[in-house]
């Protein structure tokens, strides 16, 4: 169960990290690097370029460097997409692929900065192979001629370059740079390996006063191991499968790391709001106590409104046999107000249409000349229609329609024939009339108070003869027939 949860654990790590990758899928593909080394033994144009052990590329050119000393320049160029970006502190070795001589660059990524396309790895970062076939070809010959052959080589292209041959020695085989890191290492800690030592001690006293803790935890061991003997051949399934599992998640667990760097900014502007998130949960707290009486009575509700649907059962089964019919109905009736209000089927142009239209993007924004749809007009019917029976403006309100039943219904003329309804009504046109045989009071203009009735030229005197048969006030006269 245990190597089932760790692989479950490490599966599950890959697919979160090809999952955040996804967004920038081709990672490092088309870029190139150039790699220094102390020499380039065995490699070839075309020849693999790994990545943490997965090929990521291949060799494309090859350059030797002049200066203090010839160097080998490598370029490889990234073709495989997925592959994160070498750095700055990448690490680079020659490694041999075969035992016939074929040889490939295998390089870990770092974790600095990134290089840019056509970066450089410098020589103190790369270490070169020792090629199986020389070093065979020197154990042909008895051991003090290879001795011989060793220091004589040696000392004709080192001569007077102890610095150069330490460093190349170093370089050359990757256990002695771990080594000496790992010397480096214990001795700035020398402090804390003397207190390790120092809590061994104590260590060892609390196991010695809990023997049987002890003895119990080595006998559970046994008896783990013997388990894990009997299954070795899965657990060598296992381990043999891991090497190169591991390879293949080290650039997506380079990018989880580069994610976990980008989200830095982020954890930082959460812990700066953790203060006022504090105090926005305990204002919270309680708005949330006052909230439960309301959520009872809300499941109170709940509980009559079950037992208001169900107790209409039969109307929702009535609702359903009308609905059976109604898609006959709904289906013209859909089409009738989709074409009422579609401006294509306007009859004619209107300009007032165009004035009063909704805006874009409504669909029934007018873009060109266009005229109201069908719903449209029906509506503006009952406005102008209104409108044109009670005229409300900035000058006074008119009601032009009126309904007038009995004796006054229609409007009296002549005195004559009529003195009851003349009298009674007082709905009579009159003679004198403002702008018709009189003048009009709302302009003002020079002409003369003569006006022309029936063919006659109308005098102020005659004027004022006919008013006073009609009762006229001498006041209104005066404003009547002022020019």
């Amino acid at each position: 169960m245990t190597r089932r949860a760790v692989a479950a654990v490490l599966l599950l790590a890959c697919a979160a990290a090809l999952a955040l990758g996804a967004r920038n899928d081709e990672g490092a593909k088309g870029k190139t690097y150039e790699i220094v080394f102390d020499n380039a033994f065995g490699l070839a144009e075309g020849g693999d370029f790994k990545v943490a052990g997965v090929r990521a590329g291949q060799t494309s050119d090859f350059e030797i460097l002049t200066g203090r000393r010839p160097l080998a320049l490598v370029e490889a160029e990234v073709t495989e997409p997925g592959f994160a970006d070498l750095r700055d502190d990448a690490r680079c070795e020659i490694r041999p692929q075969s035992f016939i001589g074929e040889y490939y660059v295998d390089c870990q990524p770092g974790t600095g900065r990134r290089l840019r396309s056509g970066g450089r790895v410098p020589v103190t970062q790369t270490s070169s192979t020792i090629p199986l076939d020389l070093v065979n070809n020197v154990l042909r010959r008895p051991y003090d001629q290879r001795l011989g052959i060793i220091i004589g080589e040696l000392g004709a292209g080192l001569a007077g370059r102890p610095g150069d041959l330490n460093d190349v020695l170093r370089r050359a085989h990757p256990g002695l740079r771990e080594t000496s890191e790992v010397l480096e290492i214990l001795g700035r800690q020398t402090r804390t390996i003397e207190r390790f030592i120092d809590d061994a001690d104590v260590t060892i006293g609390a196991l010695a006063r809990r023997r049987r803790d002890v003895t119990r935890f080595v006998r559970e061991a046994r008896d783990t191991a013997e388990i894990g003997a009997s299954r070795r051949t899965e657990l060598a399934e296992t381990f043999r499968d891991l090497p190169a599992f591991l390879g293949e998640l080290e650039p997506y667990m380079g990018r989880l790391g580069e994610l976990a760097t980008a989200q830095i900014p982020l954890l930082r502007d959460l812990s700066a709001a953790a203060n006022d998130l504090d105090t926005f949960l305990l204002r919270l707290r309680p708005f949330a106590r006052e909230g439960v009486p309301a959520l009872t009575a809300l499941g109170d509700a709940a509980g009559v409104g079950v037992r208001a649907v169900r107790a209409t059962t039969a109307q929702i089964e009535v609702l359903r046999r009308l609905a059976v019919d109604a898609p006959g109905l709904a289906k013209p009736l859909r089409q009738l107000l989709q074409t009422s209000d579609d401006r294509s089927r306007a009859v004619e142009p209107d300009p007032r249409a165009a004035a009063s239209d909704p805006p874009a993007p409504d669909r029934t924004h007018i873009s060109q000349n266009g005229g109201f749809t069908g719903m449209e007009a029906i509506w503006n019917y009952f406005y102008w229609q209104a409108l044109s029976t009670n005229v409300l403006d900035n000058v006074g309100h008119v009601l032009r329609l009126s309904v007038i039943v009995g004796p006054c219904g229609s409007y009296q003329v002549k005195r004559e024939g009529n003195e009851e309804a003349f009298d009674r009504c007082n709905q009579w046109l009159g003679p004198y009339q403002p702008g018709v045989n009189a003048p009009d009071p709302t302009r003002d203009t020079a002409a003369t108070a003569a006006r022309t009735v029936d063919s006659e030229p109308v005098t102020r005197a005659l004027a004022r003869q006919r008013a006073a048969d009609a009762g006229a006030a001498e006041p209104l006269l005066d404003y009547l027939l002022t020019p």
